[in-house]
């Protein structure tokens, strides 16, 4: 099974979203939570989660250039975040009552994320 497509995919998806976490959080607490007025401090964890989420996109951008040598730590790394990311948005959701109109299409997507993930280290017997 060939990574590349995973490794494009999660570079743009999550790369856009951890630029519009940096310039603009208030509108992705928004969409993912509902959270209207969100306090500086909620503000500055924000964009600190965009920069982390930007490195990863980056990580996976440049892993999907090189040969394969690289790719399984990243693939490990991208499915550990979006099984750790879908688990916080389906608290965030289900147990906190945060909702937003892009929390659950969110949890779907770092899902299927994960599923891809995991297929992709089970493909390359690891």
């Amino acid at each position: 099974m060939r990574v590349t497509p995973l490794l494009i995919l999660f570079a743009a998806c999550e790369g856009g979203t951890g630029l519009l976490l940096l310039v603009w959080p208030s509108i992705v607490l928004v969409l993912i939570f509902g959270w209207h007025g969100a306090t500086a401090e909620t503000l500055v964890m924000a964009r600190v989660a965009g920069s982390g989420i930007g490195g990863l996109a980056v990580a996976s951008w440049v892993a999907s250039r090189v040969t394969r040598a690289g790719t399984p730590g990243v693939v490990a790394g991208l499915l550990t975040y979006n099984v750790l990311a879908a688990a916080v948005l389906v608290l965030a959701g289900a147990g906190l009552g945060m909702v937003g109109i892009a929390l659950w299409p969110a949890v779907v997507y770092h899902l299927a994320l994960a599923v891809w993930c995991g297929a992709a280290r089970k493909a390359a017997g690891r």
